[in-house]
Protein backbone atom coordinates (compact mmCIF):
# COMPACT_ATOMS: atom_id res chain seq x y z
CA UNK A 1 0.00 0.00 0.00
CA UNK A 2 1.39 3.42 -0.96
CA UNK A 3 2.17 5.86 1.84
CA UNK A 4 -0.29 8.69 2.32
CA UNK A 5 0.76 11.92 0.61
CA UNK A 6 1.78 14.69 3.02
CA UNK A 7 -0.90 17.30 3.62
CA UNK A 8 -1.68 20.55 5.36
CA UNK A 9 -4.73 20.20 7.59
CA UNK A 10 -6.95 23.28 7.20
CA UNK A 11 -9.13 22.94 10.28
CA UNK A 12 -11.88 25.47 10.98
CA UNK A 13 -15.19 26.28 12.60
CA UNK A 14 -17.63 28.55 10.76
CA UNK A 15 -21.13 29.79 11.53
CA UNK A 16 -21.97 32.02 8.55
CA UNK A 17 -19.54 30.75 5.90
CA UNK A 18 -16.80 33.39 5.91
CA UNK A 19 -14.26 31.31 7.82
CA UNK A 20 -15.09 28.35 5.58
CA UNK A 21 -14.39 30.51 2.50
CA UNK A 22 -11.06 31.53 4.01
CA UNK A 23 -10.22 27.84 4.49
CA UNK A 24 -10.90 27.25 0.78
CA UNK A 25 -8.60 30.13 -0.16
CA UNK A 26 -5.84 28.83 2.12
CA UNK A 27 -6.16 25.41 0.48
CA UNK A 28 -5.71 27.09 -2.92
CA UNK A 29 -2.45 28.53 -1.67
CA UNK A 30 -1.32 25.10 -0.48
CA UNK A 31 -2.10 23.67 -3.93
CA UNK A 32 0.58 25.92 -5.47
CA UNK A 33 3.28 23.84 -3.78
CA UNK A 34 4.36 20.55 -5.32
CA UNK A 35 4.52 17.46 -3.16
CA UNK A 36 1.88 18.37 -0.58
CA UNK A 37 -1.93 18.49 -0.51
CA UNK A 38 -4.56 20.39 1.47
CA UNK A 39 -7.12 18.55 3.62
CA UNK A 40 -10.04 20.75 4.69
CA UNK A 41 -11.91 19.70 7.82
CA UNK A 42 -14.38 21.33 10.20
CA UNK A 43 -15.64 20.60 13.72
CA UNK A 44 -19.23 20.16 14.94
CA UNK A 45 -20.96 22.70 17.14
CA UNK A 46 -20.97 22.09 20.87
CA UNK A 47 -24.22 21.89 22.80
CA UNK A 48 -25.30 22.12 26.44
CA UNK A 49 -27.23 18.89 25.85
CA UNK A 50 -25.66 15.84 27.45
CA UNK A 51 -26.64 13.72 24.45
CA UNK A 52 -24.91 14.12 21.09
CA UNK A 53 -27.39 15.82 18.79
CA UNK A 54 -25.50 16.15 15.50
CA UNK A 55 -24.99 13.46 12.86
CA UNK A 56 -21.53 11.90 12.62
CA UNK A 57 -21.14 13.38 9.13
CA UNK A 58 -22.30 16.93 8.27
CA UNK A 59 -25.01 17.35 5.65
CA UNK A 60 -22.81 19.63 3.55
CA UNK A 61 -19.42 21.30 3.61
CA UNK A 62 -16.17 19.79 4.84
CA UNK A 63 -16.15 16.53 6.81
CA UNK A 64 -15.62 16.64 10.55
CA UNK A 65 -12.00 16.34 11.64
CA UNK A 66 -10.67 13.32 13.47
CA UNK A 67 -7.64 13.27 15.74
CA UNK A 68 -6.05 11.10 13.06
CA UNK A 69 -6.36 13.97 10.57
CA UNK A 70 -4.44 16.14 13.02
CA UNK A 71 -1.89 13.53 14.10
CA UNK A 72 -0.86 12.68 10.54
CA UNK A 73 -0.73 16.18 9.05
CA UNK A 74 2.54 17.80 7.96
CA UNK A 75 1.27 21.27 8.88
CA UNK A 76 -1.81 22.91 10.36
CA UNK A 77 -3.93 26.00 9.70
CA UNK A 78 -6.68 26.58 12.27
CA UNK A 79 -9.49 29.05 11.74
CA UNK A 80 -12.35 30.38 13.81
CA UNK A 81 -14.64 33.37 14.11
CA UNK A 82 -13.82 35.60 17.06
CA UNK A 83 -15.51 34.97 20.40
CA UNK A 84 -14.50 37.70 22.86
CA UNK A 85 -10.98 37.84 21.46
CA UNK A 86 -10.55 34.08 21.37
CA UNK A 87 -11.49 31.10 19.23
CA UNK A 88 -15.03 29.72 19.24
CA UNK A 89 -15.88 26.92 21.67
CA UNK A 90 -16.22 24.11 19.06
CA UNK A 91 -12.62 24.50 17.89
CA UNK A 92 -11.37 24.84 21.47
CA UNK A 93 -13.33 21.71 22.40
CA UNK A 94 -11.58 19.76 19.63
CA UNK A 95 -8.13 21.03 20.65
CA UNK A 96 -8.85 20.21 24.29
CA UNK A 97 -9.20 16.56 23.24
CA UNK A 98 -5.62 16.36 21.92
CA UNK A 99 -3.79 15.83 25.20
CA UNK A 100 -2.52 12.44 24.04
CA UNK A 101 -0.95 14.04 20.95
CA UNK A 102 0.73 16.61 23.19
CA UNK A 103 2.00 13.92 25.55
CA UNK A 104 3.57 12.02 22.66
CA UNK A 105 4.95 15.11 20.89
CA UNK A 106 3.07 14.14 17.76
CA UNK A 107 2.80 17.70 16.38
CA UNK A 108 6.17 18.95 17.60
CA UNK A 109 8.25 20.58 14.87
CA UNK A 110 5.40 20.90 12.38
CA UNK A 111 4.45 24.36 11.02
CA UNK A 112 1.13 25.91 12.01
CA UNK A 113 -0.79 29.16 11.88
CA UNK A 114 -4.21 30.67 12.46
CA UNK A 115 -6.92 32.60 10.61
CA UNK A 116 -10.07 34.37 11.78
CA UNK A 117 -13.15 36.38 10.85
CA UNK A 118 -14.83 39.13 12.90
CA UNK A 119 -18.08 41.05 12.71
CA UNK A 120 -16.50 44.39 13.57
CA UNK A 121 -13.29 45.75 12.07
CA UNK A 122 -11.59 46.05 15.46
CA UNK A 123 -13.44 43.12 17.00
CA UNK A 124 -10.45 41.13 18.21
CA UNK A 125 -8.84 39.80 15.04
CA UNK A 126 -5.28 40.04 16.32
CA UNK A 127 -6.04 38.88 19.87
CA UNK A 128 -7.94 35.90 18.46
CA UNK A 129 -5.03 34.92 16.23
CA UNK A 130 -2.53 35.30 19.05
CA UNK A 131 -4.59 33.32 21.55
CA UNK A 132 -5.18 30.59 18.96
CA UNK A 133 -1.41 30.22 18.73
CA UNK A 134 -1.05 29.34 22.43
CA UNK A 135 -2.13 25.67 22.12
CA UNK A 136 0.00 25.38 18.97
CA UNK A 137 3.04 26.47 20.98
CA UNK A 138 2.16 23.95 23.70
CA UNK A 139 2.18 21.26 21.01
CA UNK A 140 5.67 22.37 19.97
CA UNK A 141 4.58 23.59 16.54
CA UNK A 142 6.52 26.15 14.49
CA UNK A 143 4.42 29.29 13.98
CA UNK A 144 3.81 30.76 10.53
CA UNK A 145 2.34 34.18 9.78
CA UNK A 146 2.11 36.46 6.74
CA UNK A 147 5.15 38.62 5.92
CA UNK A 148 4.84 42.23 4.78
CA UNK A 149 6.49 41.21 1.51
CA UNK A 150 2.89 40.30 0.60
CA UNK A 151 1.68 43.63 -0.85
CA UNK A 152 -1.96 42.87 -0.06
CA UNK A 153 -1.10 43.16 3.63
CA UNK A 154 -0.16 46.82 3.07
CA UNK A 155 -3.04 47.55 0.71
CA UNK A 156 -6.00 45.93 2.47
CA UNK A 157 -8.74 48.14 3.90
CA UNK A 158 -10.53 45.22 5.55
CA UNK A 159 -8.92 42.11 7.06
CA UNK A 160 -5.35 40.89 7.02
CA UNK A 161 -2.62 40.82 9.68
CA UNK A 162 0.99 39.65 9.96
CA UNK A 163 -0.21 37.16 12.59
CA UNK A 164 -2.37 35.39 10.01
CA UNK A 165 -5.22 35.96 7.55
CA UNK A 166 -8.35 37.68 8.79
CA UNK A 167 -11.67 38.84 7.35
CA UNK A 168 -14.00 41.65 8.31
CA UNK A 169 -17.49 40.20 7.85
CA UNK A 170 -19.55 43.15 9.10
CA UNK A 171 -22.31 43.17 11.69
CA UNK A 172 -25.27 43.51 9.32
CA UNK A 173 -25.27 41.99 5.85
CA UNK A 174 -22.33 39.62 5.70
CA UNK A 175 -19.54 40.99 3.51
CA UNK A 176 -17.81 38.67 1.07
CA UNK A 177 -14.13 37.87 1.48
CA UNK A 178 -12.32 40.63 -0.45
CA UNK A 179 -9.67 40.14 -3.12
CA UNK A 180 -6.97 41.36 -0.73
CA UNK A 181 -8.16 38.96 1.96
CA UNK A 182 -8.18 36.08 -0.55
CA UNK A 183 -4.65 36.93 -1.62
CA UNK A 184 -3.46 36.99 2.00
CA UNK A 185 -5.12 33.61 2.64
CA UNK A 186 -3.47 32.09 -0.43
CA UNK A 187 -0.06 33.52 0.47
CA UNK A 188 -0.42 32.09 3.97
CA UNK A 189 -1.40 28.65 2.63
CA UNK A 190 1.51 28.60 0.19
CA UNK A 191 4.00 29.72 2.84
CA UNK A 192 2.74 27.11 5.32
CA UNK A 193 3.04 24.39 2.67
CA UNK A 194 6.57 25.43 1.70
CA UNK A 195 7.62 25.34 5.35
CA UNK A 196 6.05 21.91 5.77
CA UNK A 197 7.87 20.50 2.72
CA UNK A 198 11.19 21.78 4.12
CA UNK A 199 10.49 20.35 7.57
CA UNK A 200 9.32 16.89 6.43
CA UNK A 201 11.96 14.36 7.51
Amino acid sequence: MAAEAPYILVLYYSRTGQTAEMATQIARGVSRVAGIDARIRTVPSVSPDTEASLPAVPDDGAPYASKGDLANCSGLAIGSPTRFGNMAAPLKYFLDSTGDLWLNGTLSGKPAGAFTSTGSLHGGQESTLLTMMVPLLHHGMVLCGVPYSENALNETTSGGTPYGPSHWAGTGVQQAVTDHEKTICQTFGERLARLAVKLID
